[in-house]
Order: structure tokens, then sequence, then C-alpha cells
């Protein structure tokens, strides 16, 4: 039987961007949809099943930060930020609000490509750092006193009630949880985690990560009890 092709939401009003993208995204394997404004894009997104969102920010009838928000609102596909951009503050807002990763134009063909087959392996699980149990006799627990992993379930408890991590918070959390007491750079996180293993990725996507992470699962995370970084070294859980 033949697998599935992948799906893909490329959201660019350019329509010479949007045709080249198309183009080698398609003579990959996969299918893709072109939405050429904000309104379009937000509705094909939350209509449709895709397997990973490359999107915009700066569109005609609504920018890309807003569908971004409004998508991580009800679902959890990945979603790549596409920006002409250079402004740090812009890639740090798509990120906070939800976006995997983004790419400043221009952008090679390569490079592209590598990012979508990382972040639909991590999507899918293919890459994960636990791998699904068929009918587990017992659920495997990661205790951390007041956070607690269960890493079959995939889900996350803090003093007992579960909080909502996307699949990269997760993927990393649960990551250094198995590896407490090593330390581990933007970079090697960024191989070992995101499944970036050919230098395509930007390190500022980990400390942003880390930083929403906090956020969730941290009574301070001005000063972090189970994520911490040392500078110079890396980030690593005690």
């Amino acid at each position: 039987m033949e697998a599935k092709k992948k799906r893909i939401l490329i959201v660019e009003d350019e329509k010479n961007i949007a045709d080249i993208i198309e183009y080698n995204i398609r003579k990959q394997g996969y299918d893709t949809d072109v939405a050429n404004d904000g309104e379009k894009g937000l509705a094909y997104a939350l209509s449709e099943k895709y397997d990973l969102v490359l999107l915009d920010v700066m569109l005609p009838k609504m920018d890309g930060f807003e569908i971004c928000r409004r998508i991580r609102e009800r679902l959890d596909t990945p979603i790549i930020m596409l920006t002409a951009r250079e402004e740090e503050r812009d890639k740090v807002m798509g990120l906070e609000l939800g976006a995997d990763d983004y790419m400043t134009k221009p952008f090679s063909n390569a490079e592209l490509l590598s990012r979508i087959r990382a972040n639909i392996r991590r999507y899918s699980g293919e890459n994960s750092v636990s791998k699904a149990v068929s009918a587990p006799e017992k659920d495997e627990i990661i205790d951390l006193d007041d956070l607690v992993i269960n890493c079959s379930l995939l889900t996350v408890k803090k003093n007992g009630e579960e909080i909502s991590l996307s699949k990269q918070q997760y993927d990393l959390l649960e990551f250094l949880a198995r590896n407490r007491g090593k330390k581990f750079n933007q970079e090697a996180l960024l191989e070992q985690v995101w499944g970036y293993n050919d230098f395509y990725g930007d390190v500022r996507t980990v400390d942003v990560t880390v930083a929403r992470l906090r956020k969730q699962i941290e009574d301070n995370p001005s000063e972090p009890k189970h994520i911490k970084n040392k500078r110079g070294v890396g980030y690593y859980m005690e």
C-alpha cells in the first residue's frame, strides 16, 4: 500500500516566491496548497489537515503573527515562519507565539527542505526522544518532585495538574529529563531534539523555546529549578 503523501500549506503573497517554493517541495514528493493572503491562509490551516505550514510574516488582510497565534489556539501543526526581516524581535515574537522555527529570506532550497523534513519527522514522532510502545504494561514515569512526566502518554503534570505543552516543548523537556546531569549547547539540542543534523537552524530557536517552557513548568522562570543553563556550556537538568 502506497504511503500517504505529506501535505504542506504555503502562505505567501509573492507569487514568484510561492511558485518556486511549491515547485521545489512538490519535486520531493509532498502535496501542497498555496494561500496568497492571510485570511485565506488561516482558513486553509484550520479547515484542512496539513503536516506543516510555511507561513510568511508580511501578508495582506492578516499578518503571519496573528495567523500563527490563531493556529496555535487550536492545532499543534508545525509552523515555519518565513520573513524578510532581520530584526531580532520579529524572530522572537514568532517563536513566542508558537512557531517551531523561522527562516530569513533569501534561503536556499536545501535549507528549506532540511527544515521541513526535520519538523515533520519530529511532529510525527519518527525522531521522538521516546518511542511508542504497543500496549505498555506500565506507564514510564519521570518524577521530578513537583513535575511528573509520563513518557508513555506524553503528558506532564505540575503539582498534580496537567499542563499543556507543544510537541516541541515536550520533546525538549523529556530529552533533558532523560539526560539529567548532562549539559547540551544549542547546536547539540538542535541536532538531538529538533533533528537538524546538517547545520541548518538558528540557536535562538532553542533559547526562546527554553524560555517558553520555563514559563510553563517553573515557579519562578527567572530562577529556574528544573531547566538550568551554565554560561558557555549549555542547558541541563540536575
